[in-house]
């Protein structure tokens, strides 16, 4: 299995901090951060998108014993399949990251089709940068005072990388102010919305969508 930058959980001892932000049927949602070349113990995860908010440099040592040093900016995202791995930051700085597990479908099952996909709609500012069997990434790129078409998302998971202050046109006519800061975390529903950026400064954010 490839290596990945952030190791998983650490036990209750270790120094990694983690707070989990959502969890509900789809999700469970976690910001880690771990302190200068501090190292952490691993725990089995399922399968699940890193979301990078710092520049992140590591030494990674796998289930097998094989040990890797990896390396990631800020703004990166990824997919990792379920496994563990013990980690050491080799930076002098602080690790942050947001890590997105998937829980298995609910009995519902997946996330309904949409019709007015962002991405057909408008390709500029909404880009694909992972796409499998369980979720489509984008990043969503909101240059100021620009209007996104009226679009629709299944069930995602919004990670802001930058602040921004946005309003959503909502498909029953509300219009609802959006004013977040970098590193916000968001869950929403299955929605058709127009977004403007009524901001000075261009917005971007990364938005995990369920399959």
């Amino acid at each position: 299995m490839r290596a990945f930058c952030l190791a998983l959980l650490c036990s209750a001892a270790g120094p990694l901090s983690a707070q989990v932000e959502i969890d509900n049927d789809w999700v469970r949602v976690s910001r880690f951060v771990e302190g200068p070349h501090e190292k952490n113990t691993p725990l089995l995860r399922g399968a699940t998108v890193l979301v990078y908010l710092t520049d992140c440099r590591q030494r990674v040592t796998d289930s097998r014993g094989e040990t890797h040093e990896i390396s990631r900016k800020a703004g990166d995202v990824i997919y990792e399949n379920p496994g563990s791995q013990a980690a050491e930051n080799l930076s002098n700085q602080p690790l942050e990251v947001v890590m997105i597990e998937l829980k298995p479908a609910p009995a519902k099952g997946k996330t309904a089709p949409v019709s007015l996909d962002p991405v057909k709609l408008d390709p500029q500012h909404h880009i694909v940068v992972l796409d499998n069997d369980r979720v489509r990434v984008l990043r969503t790129i909101l240059e100021p005072h620009l209007k996104a078409p009226m679009h629709e998302h299944p069930h995602y998971v919004v990670v802001y990388l930058t602040g921004l202050h946005t309003t959503m046109l909502m498909a029953d006519g509300r219009n609802i102010d959006n004013l977040r800061k970098p590193g916000e975390i968001a869950w929403r529903e299955a929605l058709k919305h127009a977004t403007e950026n009524v901001g000075d400064r261009t917005a971007i954010e990364i938005q995990v969508e369920l399959k």
